[in-house]
């Protein structure tokens, strides 16, 4: 949810964001309009409750000749002050609903366009060249099912598309990266959360995941109305809901591992061989609650902290920058971090970082105290630091001629000093 003192002072600024999102611009005056007469019902109502206030203490000291009159009088306004009660309570909530439609204020910077008007910051490490190793690359799928490690069949057979298991080092593996995540974060001051993954409707809304993709979050209705997380994001940034921080100390920063789910919805026919796009994974993810002023410097720490995981992996990777039309609806700015993956010929996401700015915390009603004893909304931001995903660009970029992976050597400690997984016959 967007400040309303912003957009009643900065109208323009709100148009332009609007605009290059590719979002709604008349939302703008639609909203204005909006809070005007909830503001003139809220008026209009409260004016009628303070005259029935005084026409009951007029009624307790009228004389005895008088009190009928009166007490007429005040049944009539109060069918009144019923009615300015209910305009009143129907003008906020065609407010509430308005306000609720808009996007979060997109970061000047941001480049403009859509999901292929992104901006490539950098490119960091070169991709093999296979060729002149002199053997052609194996998809991670090949790979993963020559090493015993990724069994599509049978998670088909169990779960239907896009479900897998993983077994043996492969599955070996994802807990290692996930487990180096969470080293590097905790030694930057990060603290570890192991989080729910069924949320309530309004924690769901109240991170702006309910938009123009809700489509691609599963939901339990009835008995239970709730909904399955796509990131541990949703559930840490609803775990302080409505309540006031103490960021005197400096930020919040927590480190959530969880299991998420996807019902891809919208990927018909992309991806449906190997793990690229599958309906459950793991992942580690950053959050962070700061003050509004600092969000953009830790927006850039969480970018680095990621690349430093891509680097342990060593995988080659580029950042982009997210266009304005292709953030989801909470962010600010986005970069992507993309892998390299030889078998495509072409980068991959991998991760993300978002600066949400106040957007969730308003719809959140997250706060901090501030030095004059005020509060004031927050700013919330995320990042990944390693998902399933990722076993993708691993095995592909660190491929051997007879099917082996070589185990990146940050990775070997967490997997027992292992430095090679070695093809493997399935069983039976």
């Amino acid at each position: 949810m967007l400040d309303i003192q912003f957009i009643r002072e900065n109208p323009d600024v709100v148009r332009e964001s609007q605009r290059k999102r590719g979002e709604s611009v008349e939302l703008v005056d639609e909203v204005l309009r909006q809070d005007e007469a909830r503001r003139a019902a809220l008026k209009s109502y409260e004016d009628a409750r303070a005259s029935q206030k005084a026409m009951g203490k007029k009624v307790a000291s009228a004389p005895a000749d008088q009190k009928a009159a009166l007490i007429a009088q005040t049944k009539e306004l109060a069918g009144k002050v019923t009615e300015y009660k209910k305009a009143s309570d129907d003008a906020a909530a065609a407010y509430t609903k308005a306000m609720w439609r808009f996007s979060n204020i997109v970061e000047p910077e941001a480049p403009e366009g859509g999901e292929d008007d992104y901006v490539v910051v950098r490119k960091v490490g070169t991709p093999r060249d296979f060729k002149a190793e002199g053997f052609e690359p194996k998809d991670h799928l090949t790979l993963g099912e020559g090493v015993a490690g990724i069994d599509m069949r049978r998670g088909v057979k169990v779960s239907g598309s896009r479900f897998y298991f993983l077994r043996g080092a492969v599955a070996r593996m994802q807990i290692a990266m996930l487990t180096m995540a969470v080293d590097q974060a905790e030694e930057n001051g990060f603290t570890l959360a192991i989080t729910p993954t069924l949320v309530r409707p309004e924690i769901m809304a109240g991170t702006g995941f309910l938009n123009s993709h809700a489509d691609e979050i599963y939901r339990l209705r009835e008995p239970d109305d709730q909904y399955l997380v796509g990131t541990s994001e949703v559930a840490l940034a609803g775990m302080h809901e409505d309540e006031i921080l103490d960021l005197s100390d400096g930020p919040l920063k927590y480190c959530g591992w969880s299991s998420c789910y996807r019902r891809e919805a919208g990927a018909a026919g992309k991806d449906t061989s190997g793990i690229i796009r599958v309906h459950q994974f793991d992942k580690v993810e950053m959050f962070v609650y700061c003050k509004q002023e600092e969000s953009r410097e830790m927006h850039q720490q969480l970018l680095g902290m990621e690349e430093r995981m891509l680097a342990k992996v060593e995988v080659p990777y580029r950042t982009i920058d997210t266009a304005a039309g292709d953030l989801g609806s909470s962010a600010a700015r986005k970069f992507d971090n993309e892998a390299w993956v030889p078998t495509q010929g072409r980068y991959r996401e991998l991760t993300s970082t978002s600066n949400c700015t106040e957007y969730q915390a308003r719809r959140l009603n997250i706060r901090e105290r501030c030095e004059d004893g005020s509060t004031r909304a927050v700013a919330t931001l995320n990042g990944t630091l390693a998902t399933t995903r990722w076993l993708v660009a691993i095995l592909e970029n660190h491929q051997q001629r007879d099917g082996s992976i070589e185990i990146p050597k940050a990775m070997r400690p967490y997997m027992g000093g292992r430095e090679v997984i070695e093809p493997t016959k399935w069983e039976a």
